[in-house]
């Protein structure tokens, strides 16, 4: 009987046990390994059937190098670490998890949102440091009516839109593959980056890390917002470019920022965003709760079991170019991912 080989790239849980769950059958050889670099990654899965990973590269120097690979599936929603066109050159599905944690994120641009508007972590620090005066937190503006700019309509923006204007907050966005029809019925309204910029008191980031967005947000976009605006980042580090926005802070282009993400993770203990009394850090957690946690892992499991003992097309296929370079059924499996939000039920 064929055994097939699933490889565990990298991980940073506790415990493996979700994936080992849904992969534990007479069929699968379960791999943890835990790869840094190109050559890690290719001398603990070149014989890999398959691969789930973290952010160990995926380059194509390493795609090339995998003589047996049928699907990489991706932890998360950004699918930065693999290199998409070598992969679909192999045939090799790619496969990550869209849909798992749109409430996580859009709660936590919301929360930063709050706390910047409210200056909650500055009085924090300062009430703590024994200053007990509320004036330190001048000059802080009614929340409701202000106006949100989303860089992204994706499913976490959306969400977030609805939390937003349940706030009283106004909101537009910059999309260039969202239809005005469909945002017109999300009651936000479809602008240009620089018009955007220009219109926004908060601007929150939510666009995929590619060749086209690396760097999106620059001197020229801090330049056309606001000195009131403040900048949210859950996305990715490196849609923002980092230099550009500490000299914004500096010079008070803006106002300030706050970042779930930097463009090296984990920052620099020399970093001067760390220094800066107008920026929010948390430790790219925007992601995480019990549940999502869950879902993410079983979902990416669930996406290795679709083509190797289905045969079928993953779920969350990616690289839809693949189809015509492995034959595959497509995907019907939907009644075995119940299981998964059956179990979410479960977590506290």
């Amino acid at each position: 009987m064929k055994k097939w080989k699933v490889v565990v790239s990298d991980w940073e849980f506790e415990s493996l046990n979700y994936e080992s769950d849904i992969l534990n059958h007479e069929q699968v050889e379960f791999v943890p390994a835990q790869c840094k670099t190109e050559q890690e990654v290719i001398e603990n899965c070149w014989d890999a059937d398959a691969i789930i990973n973290q952010y160990a590269p995926m380059s194509k120097t390493v795609i090339d190098a995998l003589d047996h690979c049928k699907v990489i599936a991706r932890y998360g929603v950004g699918v930065n670490t693999i290199d998409l066109p070598a992969a679909t050159e192999k045939g090799i599905c790619v496969t990550n998890v869209p849909d798992y944690c749109m409430d996580e994120v859009s709660d936590h641009a919301l929360a930063l949102i709050l706390s910047w508007v409210r200056k909650v972590t500055f009085t924090n620090n300062r009430t703590k440091a024994y200053d007990w005066d509320f004036k330190v937190s001048r000059p802080i503006y009614r929340l409701n009516g202000r106006m949100l700019g989303l860089v992204g309509l994706g499913k976490i923006p959306q969400r977030l839109s609805e939390k937003a204007q349940a706030l009283g907050l106004n909101v537009v966005a910059y999309d260039p593959y969202m239809s005005e029809e469909f945002a017109s019925q999300l009651n936000v309204q479809l602008v240009s980056l620089s018009e955007l910029c220009k219109k926004a008191d908060i601007i929150s980031v939510h666009t995929p890390l590619t060749n086209e967005t690396q760097g999106l947000i620059s001197q020229p976009q801090f330049e056309d917002m606001k000195k009131e605006a403040f900048i949210v980042n859950t996305s990715r580090g490196p849609v923002i470019d980092e230099d550009a926005l500490v000299e914004a802070l500096r010079t008070h282009l803006i106002a300030g920022a706050a970042l779930d993400v930097v463009e090296e993770e984990p920052i620099s203990q020399e970093h001067p965003l760390l220094q800066m009394e107008n920026v929010i850090l948390t430790p790219h957690m925007a992601w995480y709760s019990e549940q999502a946690e869950m879902e993410m892992r079983s979902k990416v499991a669930m996406g290795i079991v679709d083509v190797l003992l289905y045969e079928q097309y993953p779920k969350y296929l990616v690289n839809n170019q693949v189809i015509d370079k492995r034959f595959l059924q497509m995907h019907e499996g939907e009644k075995r991912y119940e299981m998964i939000a059956n179990k979410m039920e479960g977590v506290k």
